[in-house]
């Protein structure tokens, strides 16, 4: 497949959008995804960015197979880019205005599994190894563990923390297992991860990294869905794990914790049936009856 090469008009209209959502304090991982929305519809559209009607922005979005949250991203950088062109004065139509809201669908908790987990450490070499535990043992993305750095290390009376530089350019404090921080110390000054993007790797290529090391459909995301459960199940302080995960919103962990645990779910299910005991009795009361009639 060719990729159409995006018009003058369409480039230079979507590096100055880019440019003022810079100017805004926008981090550059917003600004990555919004570049790539906009390119997106450039391609697909077939028409320049203010020949574009309402109702032929609603016909294209309605057409393509996103899943839910892709299609919220995408509605939230259109509505942004027309209602920043109407400012400029470069147009007078919102062309967005017209797009359906989203709902937010409710996300299910993946927590990779123990084994799976286990199994990738085994057979990874040490970098990918130090991924895959920043991110089941202390809940960071993939974009914050490619940001990891020495200058990050905090000492306190407690023991030793990482200062973690989230989403939207918020940090948070995460403490270090003695083990992580031990780890991250014998690592050389500077990025933890040296590589081409602003001095360290990039997070694509730490996801990457990571989904080749773990089993079938498990990602590194899932190990910080890991993270979530495992440290939601210690007491069940969802404000804590929040904090810990670096979320806005409470309703955001709510999605990464499972609504009750396996462990808890089965034995409800096993009481709610009368346990295992009553079924070689149940089995034969059956027959019983079944012989009667």
């Amino acid at each position: 497949m060719i990729m159409k090469i995006l018009t003058a008009q369409w480039n230079e209209v979507i590096e100055a959008y880019l440019i003022d959502q810079r100017a805004g304090g926008a981090p550059e991982t917003t600004i990555r995804c919004r570049r790539q929305h906009l390119a997106n519809l450039a391609r697909g559209i077939g028409a320049g960015p203010f020949e574009i009607t309402p109702a032929q922005l609603v016909l294209w979005t309605g057409r393509q197979k996103w899943a839910q949250e892709t299609r919220r991203g995408r509605r939230t950088t259109f509505r942004s880019f027309y209602r920043w062109a109407i400012a400029m004065g470069l147009t007078d139509v919102d062309a967005a205005a017209a797009l359906p809201r989203v709902k937010s669908k409710p996300g299910i908790a993946r927590p990779a599994p123990d084994r799976v987990y286990l199994e990738a450490l085994m057979r990874s070499k040490p970098r990918v190894r130090l991924y895959l535990r920043l991110a089941a043992e202390l809940g960071l993305r993939r974009a914050e563990i490619a940001q990891v750095h020495s200058d990050d290390l905090i000492e306190d009376l407690v023991g030793w923390s990482l200062l973690v530089h989230g989403k939207g350019n918020k940090e948070r404090v995460v403490p270090l297992t003695p083990g992580i921080a031990a780890e991250l110390r014998t690592l050389e000054t500077g990025a933890a991860f040296p590589g081409e993007r602003d001095g360290h790797v990039s997070p694509e290529w730490v996801g990457k990294q990571a989904s080749k090391a773990l089993e079938g459909k498990w990602t590194i995301h899932t190990l910080r869905h890991r993270f979530a459960a495992r440290t939601y199940a210690i007491d069940a302080d969802l404000f804590v794990v929040q904090e810990l995960l670096g979320h806005a919103s409470p309703a955001t962990t709510r999605r990464y914790v499972p609504r009750a645990s396996a462990a808890k779910a089965r034995r409800i299910v096993l009481a709610a049936a009368g346990g295992e005991a009553v079924k070689p009795a149940l089995t034969v009361e059956l027959r019983s009856a079944g012989g009667a009639g």
